[in-house]
This record gives structure tokens, sequence and C-alpha cells, in this order.
């Protein structure tokens, strides 16, 4: 049955375009029922905007009133908490390649341990932000735009930057 699901979403609702165009609604409610279906947990009113790769959804948590992004690329181990704001093309990697012996191609040492990626509750992500593995976001905090954030930080950062870094706080 799950495949059924999977062929729905990404050969169907994945495309629905989003508003201003008509019938913007019904791309938002079905991606939101397959989500329910193919997530590991998926909260209330989830919105699922079009284009969100997720794989087959198993790893992958998202929390009550959270946004999975326009184009969001997410891989791996992530746990999304409540309230979380997503821009568009947002990377979360989870996993990555292995490449501690330079006797053997990187191409062929497989993949590295996979780290979980947790995000807190109202945090905002901004478009185009990357999020390695291992990484941990706080509470209420902002991600800006195009960072790329290869460490964790705690509630009420405001970080930026390639590689991000704390560049303020929001209490």
């Amino acid at each position: 049955m799950n495949k059924i699901y999977l062929f729905l979403y990404y050969g169907f609702a994945y495309f629905i375009p989003m508003q201003p165009i008509p019938t913007y609604q019904l791309g938002y409610y079905l991606r939101l029922k397959l989500a329910k279906r193919l997530l590991k947990k998926c909260g209330t009113e989830v919105i699922v905007k079009n284009r969100c790769y997720f794989g087959n959804g198993a790893r992958l948590s998202a929390g009550n009133r959270s946004q999975l992004g326009q184009g969001a690329r997410l891989n791996g181990i992530i746990h999304i908490g409540d309230d979380v704001m997503m821009g568009p093309d947002v990377v979360m990697m989870a996993t990555s390649h292995a490449y501690s012996d330079r006797t053997i191609p990187m191409n062929q040492q497989g993949e590295a341990e996979e780290k979980a990626i947790i995000i807190g509750n109202n945090v905002w992500v901004g478009t185009r932000a990357i999020l390695l593995p291992g990484v941990s976001i706080g509470d209420n905090s902002i991600i800006g735009a195009g960072s790329i954030v290869t460490k964790s930080f705690p509630s009420d950062s405001v970080i930026a930057g390639n590689p991000a870094k704390l560049i303020g706080t929001r209490n």
C-alpha cells in the first residue's frame, strides 16, 4: 500500500502548484493526506508545499502546523518541531558520503554514519538554507536565507552565513 501512496505523491500531488493558482487548496489537501500515510510522524495542520522531496518519508517527523517548503530536499532522520516555517529550496541532509580512506575512491566508500537533524519548535528556516548531518536548532530560532549550517545552535538563536554563525538572539 505504501508504494501506492508514494506513486500518488510523487506522480501527481508533488506537482500541483501553490497559490495563487486556482485549486491550490487541493494540492495542500492531497499532499497532507499522503504525508500522513508516508511520514514517520505528521502532526496536525502540516503544510507540504509542491516539489517537496522526502524519499519514502519513513525517517521524517513533522510537528503540528509546520511547513515543508517548496522544492525542499529532506534526507535521513529529521525531526521537525511544531510551528516551523521553511522557505523554498531548503536542503536537510542527515546522510553523507564516507571519505576517510584515501586509498579507496570516495564514490566506493559508501555512506558515512547517519546523524539526525533536529529542528526545535517555532523555527524559521530561510530560503535555500542547507543543514548538514547532526545539526540541532533550538526553539524560537531563525536561520537566514542561504545559510550553510554545519553545527548546532541553542534556542533563540539568529544565525546566518557560510558557515552559519550566531549573529543575534531573540530575547
